[in-house]
């Protein structure tokens, strides 16, 4: 995994709401993305390797074709592009389950977010941080050089899980083939409450295997309507409360 150096501008403005507006659902959450800037990772990362299914880890990898673009480079205004910028936004998971919280103003490779989680009647408050993004111009692969682009989170103190997922677009130089991919590396997290402890262990499975499935249709879906509309920015997200 590669860094950029070069950090990404903000997509929206970090602006205050304006009085009698609804603020947006970052600044509602101000003090929470906050309390976790010093936050540390709850795993220890620096062993990633070691971790397989054999050790205990959960191992995913999941992938879904996007529309295809002519051989080359990707396109200004095509389907990586489009993907870039559905995944930059992290506006792809399914909001019913999980929504992504985080400033705008500040730079992907060092984001913070929250990830506000739904299950069944509850919500849950976890704090991620990127660790590093993916940017290569041709990565070599057995099907040929791949452009490739993307980041990963780990899991920080109080996650209900831990580990790393990461995310990324690629495209096939010769072919032109796009495809978007997840890879995650997960365990279940300490759960001091037990009636939380039985519901992840029973659940916790399906909700994982339910955000990559549901994340990849958004991803297609997003990707198809920025095309259509013939701009990689898909329509403008509404704004959500708390």
């Amino acid at each position: 995994m590669t860094t950029s150096a070069t950090p990404n501008p903000p997509l929206t403005s970090a602006a205050p709401a304006k009085p009698g507006t609804t603020p947006p659902l970052w600044e509602q959450q101000r003090a929470r993305l906050e309390s976790y800037a010093n936050a540390e990772v709850n795993y220890d990362f620096s062993r990633q390797n070691e971790y397989t299914s054999a050790t205990g880890w959960r191992i995913d990898d999941y992938e879904t074709a996007l529309p295809a673009e002519a051989p080359g480079p990707p396109a200004a205004a095509g389907s990586f592009a489009a993907a870039q910028d559905v995944l930059r936004r992290y506006a792809f998971p399914p909001p019913d389950l999980i929504t992504g919280i985080f400033s705008p103003d500040g730079p992907l490779e060092k984001r913070i977010m929250v990830l506000r989680a739904q299950f069944l009647f509850f919500k849950f408050y976890f704090g991620v941080r990127v660790s590093g993004v993916t940017d290569e111009a041709a990565r070599a692969t057995p099907d040929g050089p791949e452009r490739v682009w993307g980041y990963g989170y780990r899991t920080l103190e109080g996650h209900f899980e831990r580990g790393q997922i990461d995310f990324t677009i690629h495209k096939n130089l010769g072919t032109g083939a796009v495809q978007f991919r997840i890879h995650a590396v997960s365990q279940l997290g300490q759960i001091r409450n037990p009636f939380y402890w039985v519901g992840f262990k029973l659940f916790g499975r399906s909700l994982q295997r339910k955000f990559a499935r549901e994340s990849l249709r958004r991803m297609q879906e997003m990707v198809a309507t920025a095309l259509a509309q013939g701009t990689p920015a898909p329509p403008p997200v509404p704004v959500v409360t708390a």
